[in-house]
């Protein structure tokens, strides 16, 4: 999580189930009232040993980047689904230096093989949306500060109204 925030809705992935077969599984709520899905962390972590061994930040950090930010998945979803891969006997690791380094089994790279990988299917103009919805919300919320710290009590009951409004068209754009 970058800047140490999670946005309240989920990310702009085509249809209800995600993006593709694999990608996203029943059941994989976002956040609070489950709103929003997750990729498959298996299926990425399969996908990423494919390619080399790796260390399970390293895959955190590199899931993050592949998905342009979108998705960087927890320490608590993917040290779990490591230990899971390796009680299957689809990777195994290797300690040095105090860190774990997961390698794929003969198994484990059939599977991923076989396997379509999460981010696959996030298309870069997706990506670029997200990222201008992003930086759209910091500069209101950078404005909406300057307006409440320095602004007249008109200009921030002004304020107000132009955040309630704004509020009732993002909910219009949902319903629609």
């Amino acid at each position: 999580m970058r800047f140490g925030w999670r946005l309240p809705f989920p990310p702009p992935w085509p249809g209800p189930g995600g993006p593709g077969p694999g990608g996203f599984g029943p059941g994989h709520g976002r956040g609070r009232g489950g709103r929003g899905r997750r990729p498959n962390v298996r299926a990425a972590v399969l996908a990423l040993l494919n390619e080399r061994p790796m260390h399970g930040y390293e895959m955190i950090t590199e899931l993050e980047t592949r998905t342009g930010g979108i998705w960087r998945p927890s320490p608590g979803s993917v040290y779990p689904t490591l230990q899971l891969l390796e009680d299957e006997g689809l990777i195994v690791s290797e300690e040095a230096g105090g860190r774990k380094r997961f390698t794929l089994t003969d198994a484990g790279r059939a599977e991923a093989a076989a396997a379509e990988t999460p981010w696959e299917h996030i298309a870069d103009e997706r990506v670029e949306n997200w990222h201008d919805l992003r930086d759209a919300g910091w500069g209101a919320m950078s404005a909406l500060r300057q307006v409440m710290t320095s602004g007249t009590d008109d200009q921030r009951r002004r304020a107000v109204e132009v955040i309630t409004e704004a509020k009732r068209k993002l909910y219009a754009i949902l319903a629609e």
